[in-house]
């Protein structure tokens, strides 16, 4: 999870703090001494550490700070400004014509950064904008490239052009142009080619693309990954061809988050949307007052109600809560509150989201790895059983057991979770939808049936 061990690190320095009824300067400038290490671990660039230290420092040493009731909390508000502030301040969108006219948008990065697939991404969110995307193969080079945005472009319900690999890439950007002009799209998302490391012959082919077809958006793919590399990667970019936004893939991943901490003081540029995963609707808007947050673990609520939105059939919703109300909640409408979880990144991630929460994860075992058990046990029943879980008699259960490659017990432990939260439901009219077993158990153990 992103920014897993700086967000930890924080947290104990704020925690302190927030233990002490006065502050002094000396224990204000303490406290961000281990911040300014706890960011340079993080392969924050040490430039931006430097600066981000000092403004933090001016503002927190003053009277009003230290003389007020909560100084540890002014501190902390303090440093949580700043942080927007250097990712940022406001959330970009990737500026676009009038519908009537085309945008082109050019996507650029390092090999593996991840451009096809968020080229695929891109398309998508603008097609949920009503706009008619198109996407372009313009790396010719890369073995199976076009055959991936083909396959990406595809799931996303997005056309896209190709005219093989043996064209210009300046040539097919144009032609792409023409196409989406006859056929009425009005945005082309061009997929240019990668390099293993910056060099001039992929700079110069960018260059003749931007002249060629009058490129509106240039936004650069970068892997948070790779760490303090991505922001030096962005800079070199941003150099040569002057981006105008750009987007960090695998913010999910094991990464530190320097990069995302970094980029935009040392290019400029926003920030448009983080990667937060593989599927291809893992992209989300990048906000940098949700982000700031999240790594202070202060939670990102907003984010989490977007998610639920976007996931959440509304007609689904309210059949489950008419069910709820009326205790006929089966075995198939829990099948599809999984889903729905499975669908929002998962049981951790949406916990690191709400307020308090990402502090505890650390020592919280999350075994999701369960969920498989109960829709093994659930695919083992017939439709009847699903809808009507009193049917569920021993015989019955020993046969669900067996093609569920489960023990009776395990089936025994769900039907009888099930029936707690049917009580439960019943208690809060409705309102209380959740999952078999959480939260609760023992010695902070999220637990599932088994």
């Amino acid at each position: 999870m992103a920014f897993e061990s700086l967000s930890e690190k924080l947290q104990n320095i704020f925690k302190n703090l927030r233990g002490r009824g006065r502050l002094s300067e000396a224990d204000v400038k303490a406290a961000l001494k281990e911040v300014k290490l706890a960011l340079l671990e993080a392969d924050v660039n040490f430039k931006v550490v430097r600066q981000f230290i000092k403004s933090v420092q001016e503002r927190a040493v003053g009277q009003d700070v230290l003389n007020s009731l909560t100084p540890g909390q002014m501190v902390i508000k303090i440093v949580n400004e700043e942080m927007v502030s250097l990712m940022g301040s406001e959330t970009t969108e990737i500026a676009l014509r009038p519908s009537d006219e085309i945008t082109v948008i050019m996507m650029t990065g390092l090999q593996g950064a991840g451009k096809t697939t968020t080229s695929a991404k891109i398309a998508g969110k603008l097609l949920e904008k009503n706009r008619k995307p198109l996407l372009a193969a313009c790396d010719v080079y890369r073995p199976a490239a076009i055959e991936q945005l083909q396959v990406n472009g595809e799931r996303m319900g997005v056309p896209v052009f190709s005219m093989g690999t043996g064209i210009s890439p300046v040539d097919i950007a144009k032609a792409a142009v023409e196409h989406a002009r006859r056929e009425g799209m009005n945005v082309v998302i061009l997929d240019t080619a990668g390099r293993l490391h910056v060099d001039e012959d992929m700079m110069q082919e960018l260059k003749d693309i931007q002249e060629a077809v009058h490129v509106d958006q240039t936004i650069f793919v970068v892997d948070a990954m790779t760490g303090q590399d991505a922001v030096n990667v962005a800079k070199a970019f941003n150099d040569k061809i002057n981006i105008d936004g750009i987007i960090l893939t695998k913010l999910d991943g094991d990464t530190r988050g320097g990069a995302a901490l970094s980029i935009r003081a040392v290019t400029g540029k926003p920030i448009l949307y983080a990667g937060m995963g593989e599927k291809l609707s893992d992209l989300e808007q990048f906000h940098p007052d949700r982000m700031a947050s999240r790594i202070l673990g202060m939670g990102d609520v907003l984010t989490l109600i977007e998610k639920a939105q976007a996931q959440v059939d509304e007609q689904k919703a309210l059949e489950l809560s008419q069910k709820m109300r009326k205790n006929a909640f089966g075995y198939d409408d829990l099948l599809d509150s999984i889903k729905q979880i499975r669908s929002m990144g998962g049981i951790s991630d949406m916990l690191a989201m709400v307020p308090g929460m990402s502090a505890k994860l650390g020592s919280m075992d999350v075994d999701e790895s369960q969920l498989g058990k109960i829709e093994a046990i659930i695919h083992s029943m017939t439709p009847e059983e699903r809808s009507n879980p009193d049917l569920l008699n021993p015989s019955r259960k020993k046969r669900i057991a067996a093609g569920a490659g489960v023990p009776v017990s395990q089936v025994n432990r769900l039907a009888k979770q099930l029936e707690q939260m049917k009580k439960l439901m019943k208690q809060f009219g409705g309102k209380m939808p959740g999952m078999p077993g959480m939260p609760g158990g023992r010695r902070g153990r999220l637990r599932f049936p088994f």
